[in-house]
């Protein structure tokens, strides 16, 4: 199965993994309004994909992602306008949409970054699930550099990620630093020299567990990282009650016991 192709951003789905990738690698990948209405478009048909078990999200050429093309971007004042305004429904606008959509998929995704990752494009990488990066990519908070802030939801994805005085100095400095000491930040989840094939093994680990327990354990981080004991001892309660009686869960329980491998169905609809 393969989304539908567009200009500036390609996916393709095998055996249950996405592949998203950003495809202007003549400008380092830097962000259009265009890529950014098209993100959004992408990971609202992955989410209707019930098959689908993980999404890997990467840059083609030489970058992950260079951040927000300003050039291109202000050629067109009346379309940023209409970007910035949110959609009450959803609670954000198509800048921050187009990262915090990869947070809404019930799946994991896995951004694997190499080259720049600068401005937007760490924004992108912070709202998926994992990072995987080279060691020598470079991260910068770039914003800084324009006299902006990341409204791209990054402020969101950072607090979740490091501690304040750490997220300040990024944002305020817009210091770049390589993909060690990011990860020496918690800001990358692993270092590998390939990090599209390392989140393409890691997505495969996944993939051997029901796709409905993955699907709840993604929405049970997300949405109790800051509730309390109480709250989040009831969404456990939920999201277990549901487990309890779906079909991918007797199908784990089967296999566990057989001591082989699980054959799963579509995840459930919840």
């Amino acid at each position: 199965m393969a989304a539908p192709q567009s200009q500036l951003v390609t996916c393709t789905v095998s055996d249950g993994i996405a592949h998203v990738r950003l495809n202007r690698p003549d400008k380092l990948n830097g962000l259009t309004l265009q890529t950014l209405d098209e993100l959004v478009a992408t990971a609202r048909i992955l989410r209707g994909d019930r098959t689908l078990r993980a999404v890997v999200l990467s840059g083609e050429g030489s970058s992950f992602c260079a951040g927000l093309d300003f050039g291109t971007v202000l050629e067109q004042p009346a379309n940023i306008v209409k970007a910035f305004v949110p959609r009450p429904w959803r609670g954000t606008n198509t800048f921050q949409e187009a990262c915090w959509a990869w947070r809404r998929l019930p799946v994991p995704v896995i951004a694997a970054v190499h080259g720049h990752c600068f401005g937007g494009g760490v924004q992108i990488a912070l709202a998926a699930d994992f990072r995987f990066a080279t060691p020598d990519s470079e991260w910068s908070v770039l914003e800084a550099r324009w006299g902006l802030i990341p409204d791209m939801s990054g402020i969101q994805s950072l607090k979740e990620l490091v501690g304040i005085d750490t997220a300040k100095r990024l944002t305020m400095t817009g210091t770049r630093i390589s993909g060690k000491e990011a990860a020496d930040l918690g800001l990358v989840t692993e270092l590998a020299a390939d990090p599209v094939a390392a989140a393409e093994e890691f997505a495969r680990e996944i993939a051997t567990r029901s796709p409905d327990s993955v699907a709840a354990a993604k929405r049970l981080f997300n949405r109790s990282w800051t509730s309390g004991p109480r709250a989040t001892f009831a969404r456990e309660r939920l999201e277990q009650a549901y487990l309890l009686f779906a079909a991918n869960t007797k199908a784990a329980q089967k296999a566990a016991f057989a001591k082989r491998d699980a054959t799963f169905g579509p995840r459930g609809r919840r």
